[in-house]
């Protein structure tokens, strides 16, 4: 689930994306305060938007609003309210966690990437990176398929050069870290870092 929220450009709308694909051919349905887009062809429900947010919730957040069981559970309710038919499945599993790169290999089909297995703790990812510091032995930051970075951009299953990728090796100028260096490359963690813990900025890097 993605949730964003921008008063000043959108107008008090909650939107809320319930799928990472994109929808092709777009059904409206209208309840109440709710309008909810679905796939034609399918009638799978993508994304909903919540009308006139502020009346069932407080929201400080201005561009991305972060997932939490607090916000769910009052949009769960607003859902309710309207009569809307919408079912919310959602993971709170942290989608930026601390990553250990296993192994380093060179791309078949591309000089500048390599293909990289990532321990997060309770798997390992296959993840293709385009970074030239990326070594095997690193404590790094991954962005987990659905993570939403700063940017906006949202992380998802994809394939660079033919090679699966599942995430992403953050820089810290990616994950939006003050001061960050204007060199490329990934943001390697030299403190005591749990591999699979949920990545979080420490008062040194």
């Amino acid at each position: 689930m993605i949730i964003s929220y921008n008063k000043p450009h959108v107008g008090d709308v909650l939107l809320v994306q319930l799928a990472t694909e994109s929808i092709v051919n777009t059904e409206v349905e209208k309840v109440g305060d709710v309008a909810i887009l679905k796939e034609k062809a399918t009638g799978e429900i993508k994304a909903f938007n919540l009308f006139n947010a502020s009346k069932y919730m407080q929201i400080e957040a201005q561009g991305n609003v972060e997932v939490t069981p607090e916000i769910v559970g009052k949009l769960e309710a607003a859902l309710k309210e309207n009569g809307a038919n919408v079912s919310l499945d959602v993971d709170f599993t942290p989608k930026f966690v601390v990553g250990y790169v296993e192994e380093k290999e060179k791309h078949p089909n591309a000089d500048k990437l390599s293909i990289c297995k990532v321990n997060v703790g309770d798997e390992v990812l296959q993840i293709v990176c385009g970074a030239p510091n990326v070594e095997a032995g690193q404590k790094v930051v991954v962005a987990k398929i659905g993570a939403v970075m700063p940017s906006g951009l949202v992380i998802k299953q994809s394939e660079l050069r033919g090679v699966a990728s599942s995430g992403m090796l953050c820089s810290a100028k990616e994950l939006a870290i003050p001061n960050a260096p204007s060199a490329k490359g990934i943001l390697v963690l030299n403190y005591d870092a749990e591999v699979g813990a949920p990545f979080e900025i420490p008062s040194t890097l």
